[in-house]
């Protein structure tokens, strides 16, 4: 049998936004290599349909096995939402999405069973954290707002522009008015505006975020299969895009705890 342990994890988001789900794999499992995929060319996913979400899902996790990844997160809360079902079915790697761990904290933290996620138009619309939520404590109560322009904002690298925050007051209004003693950053960009919603919330509201959550489930998951990488000398990163690799770049290395020198750029059409 193949040793895994040396075998990268796969991570892939519709953009950048999941690289803040690769920085916490970075810090909390440092041994581990990393193969991550962007894909530039057709973001956002929170307004596609979920047969094109599937479908794009399928392409990268062919990518990423060809690079003979032993893990795969989704670090993307639609397509987890729309796509992780149907692919843990298809595929023989094992596979998380961030909804999961995301909703378990949400109820270890919450006092009073309201919860608020934020997220994407498609992550709000499928409804999965109210229903991963529900599946736990059929007793809590979840508040869901579609936050459309956060992607947007922490892309051009407004966090902390007087602008977020106007939005951050549109948006959230209603729920900081709401009982939720919990919110749930539904979407892989918003850990960038943590400190801005935070502070808009109030020191009453735990924010929870569900990109360190997956990397905790990861580090279960490896140990669990004998797969961790142990007394690794090197870490090897690899990132991939499907299109604008130097914005791509750029935002990385705003984002990440070391400098990214290389973006490769592939065409995923073709997996």
């Amino acid at each position: 049998m193949k040793d895994l342990r040396k075998a990268p994890i796969g991570v892939f988001d519709s953009g950048v936004g999941g690289l803040t789900v690769a920085r916490e794999i970075m810090r909390q499992l440092p041994d581990e290599n990393i193969v991550y995929f962007g894909d530039t060319a057709r973001l956002p996913y929170g307004s596609k349909s979920k047969e094109s979400i599937i479908r794009f899902s399928r392409q990268i996790i062919r990518f990423l096995k060809t690079r003979n990844v032993k893990a795969i997160v989704i670090a993307c809360n639609t397509a987890t939402a729309q796509a992780l079902e149907t692919v843990r079915q298809e595929f023989d790697t094992p596979i998380i999405g961030v909804i999961e761990p995301g909703a378990r904290a949400a109820l270890h933290e919450t006092k009073n069973k309201k919860i608020g996620v934020v997220g994407t138009e498609g992550t709000i619309c499928s409804q999965m954290y109210t229903r991963v939520i529900h599946e736990m404590e059929p007793g809590a109560e979840v508040l869901g707002k579609a936050c459309p322009l956060f992607v947007p904002l922490v892309e051009e690298g407004f966090t902390r522009h007087h602008i977020t925050e106007e939005v951050i007051d549109i948006y959230l209004k209603e729920m900081k008015e709401s009982e939720v003693d919990t919110m749930i950053l539904g979407c892989t960009h918003y850990p960038l505006l943590r400190s801005a919603i935070m502070q808009y919330m109030g020191e009453g509201v735990r924010i929870v975020n569900p990109a360190y959550e997956a990397a905790m489930d990861l580090k279960k998951l490896l140990k669990e299969r004998n797969m961790s990488n142990e007394n690794e000398e090197f870490n090897k990163y690899e990132f991939y895009v499907s299109d604008a690799a130097e914005k791509f770049k750029q935002f990385a290395n705003s984002v990440l705890p070391y400098n990214v020198e290389t973006i490769r750029q592939i065409n995923i059409e073709e997996f």
